[in-house]
This record gives structure tokens, C-alpha cells and sequence, in this order.
């Protein structure tokens, strides 16, 4: 005989039972570990983050789930602060799902919150910037090993004043295709609104990276490019200089994927989702930028 503190969580259907439900737009905010998933979009034989959430949401809730994302990271890519959506039964309880997830979800990856949000809430068109974390460890031993898989050991000396002087020169919008993986049919118009280096008190460099969106590989581009700046390889308008060029460079080194984290999304008032989320779905092209980031 179980103990009670152990019993079994009973499975109730989402829809208790009552049959079919109306549906309601949920916000998930999730965060995992890339090292072991080939990237957050569904591809067959393939682990991706994707893939396993909408396996466990599908078998907690016994229907098919389709997920949308605030932004698709590459193999190695980690989140502590990724934002998707998906329409569910109006009646279902966030918190049981959130438990029930936690039950059948991999280590790697974790659903934090799940919460109704109007119908106008997109978590892709409507965000208005992602905020990045790209972490460098100089230290002569290299990343720290409880930080190894999300830290990326650099045996270079590094100038943070010099990264800071280029990065501030690749601020506003911009064509960024020199540092893109060119997509067929999509813009490489951006604009960038933060970049930032910092240093901690263990040597690890910290850049801070926001934008309204990023094109394929654009952040690790950015930073691999900075960096060579910062250990003196490049002067310090080389990165900028870039910005004139409609394709991609090839001198640009991609920096490794696993020393780059999406923290965080932000989204305008409830009531300016539908707006952001219209103006999101046309092609960009050169316009005024989005406010910036306020760093105070």
C-alpha cells in the first residue's frame, strides 16, 4: 500500500471530462540545457527541444499540440528564458500541467510557468526584442566545470574597452547580412538595439546582445567577429565596416554554440499585441528602430 504523501497524482482530462472544450491561447516560459538537442525546430531522427515538448504535451493532454516559439535556437543553444505558445482547453489547469510536465519532461528541459494570454499574443511575431547572454571564460584554466556547458573557454587575452568601442559602432538597424546564414525569402534588416561586454570577478566575459529579432547564426557571427577584435587580430571598425556588404562574409569566425544563452523575451501591453504582432509579419526594411534597451 502506497503512502499517502506518495500516492499517485490522479489524471484528470483536461477537458474533466465534459467533452470537447473552447480553446485559449496558454504562454509557456521554458528553459533547457542545449548541449544534447539538435536545435529547438522538429527534425525527424533527431532529438530537438521542440520535438520532446510537444511529445509531452501531446501525451498529457491526449490531442495533438502545435507550438509556436518566440525564437528557434541552433544545436548547442541553451534558454533560461524562451517563450512559446499554444492554444489548449479553455478549462485546463496551468499549475496541473506544469506538474504533469514536470513529471514526464527529459532534466534538460523545463516548463517554469504556463498561463492564459489573449488570442493576439504571438510569441513569435509579437516580441518585440530577445535578449541574449554570450558567456567567454579567459581564465588560463579555462570554464569553470559546473559552468563548461554553457561557457566557452577563450585562450586569448581579451580587451573588453576595445570590444565595447566596436560593438558600439554595430548599434541601430542594419543590413546584417555579412553576418547571416542566408534564407531564401527572408530579411537580413535588423535592428540591434544592445551589445554590451562585462567582466566578472571570475574572468568570465559576459556580452549582453538585444534585438528585435536575429537572423540564422547572426549572434555567434557578431560575437566571433568582436572577439577577434578583442584579442587585437582586427582594428576596431573592422566588424562595422562589414555592415556594407549584402552577403555573407566568410572572414567572420561563428563563435561555438554553447556559449550563447537566450534569457529573456519581451512583449508590448496586452493591448498591443495584435499591432506588434501585424507589423512583425511584413518584410522589414529600414525604418525607425524599436526603443532601446534601458540599462540602468
Amino acid at each position: 500500500m502506497s503512502h499517502p504523501l506518495h500516492a499517485p497524482e490522479p489524471v484528470v482530462p483536461p477537458d474533466g471530462g465534459l467533452g470537447p472544450s473552447l480553446r485559449r491561447r496558454h504562454r509557456f516560459d521554458l528553459a533547457y540545457d542545449g548541449t544534447d538537442f539538435s536545435g529547438w525546430a522538429v527534425q525527424p531522427g533527431l532529438r530537438t527541444v521542440c520535438g520532446v515538448l510537444v511529445d509531452a504535451l501531446s501525451t498529457v493532454l491526449r490531442e495533438p499540440v502545435a507550438v509556436t516559439v518566440a525564437g528557434r535556437t541552433d544545436a548547442g543553444v541553451h534558454a533560461t528564458g524562451q517563450v512559446a505558445h499554444a492554444d489548449l482547453p479553455a478549462d485546463l489547469d496551468p499549475e496541473w500541467l506544469v506538474r504533469r510536465l514536470a513529471r514526464l519532461l527529459p532534466p534538460d528541459v523545463r516548463v517554469r510557468a504556463v498561463r492564459p494570454v489573449p488570442d493576439a499574443f504571438d510569441a513569435r511575431f509579437g516580441a518585440l526584442r530577445r535578449h541574449y547572454r554570450y558567456r567567454v571564460a579567459t581564465a588560463p584554466h579555462g570554464a569553470e566545470p559546473l559552468r563548461a556547458r554553457d561557457t566557452v573557454a577563450w585562450p586569448f587575452p581579451v580587451d573588453v574597452d576595445a570590444l565595447n568601442a566596436a560593438s558600439a559602432l554595430l548599434l541601430g538597424e542594419h543590413d546584417f547580412a555579412a553576418f547571416c546564414k542566408r534564407r531564401e525569402g527572408a530579411t537580413t534588416v535588423r535592428a540591434l538595439q544592445e551589445l554590451r561586454w562585462s567582466v566578472d570577478d571570475e574572468r568570465v566575459v559576459t556580452a549582453a546582445v538585444a534585438a528585435d529579432a536575429f537572423c540564422h547564426s547572426m549572434v555567434r557571427s557578431l560575437v566571433g567577429a568582436l572577439l577577434d577584435v578583442g584579442r587585437g587580430r582586427r582594428a576596431l571598425d573592422w566588424p562595422a565596416g562589414l555592415l556594407r556588404r549584402g552577403e555573407r562574409a566568410s572572414e567572420v569566425p561563428v563563435a561555438p554554440a554553447h556559449g550563447l544563452t537566450l534569457v529573456a523575451v519581451d512583449y508590448p501591453p496586452d493591448a498591443d499585441l495584435a499591432a506588434r504582432a501585424e507589423q512583425t509579419r511584413h518584410v522589414r526594411s529600414p525604418a525607425v528602430p524599436p526603443p532601446p534597451v534601458n540599462s540602468a
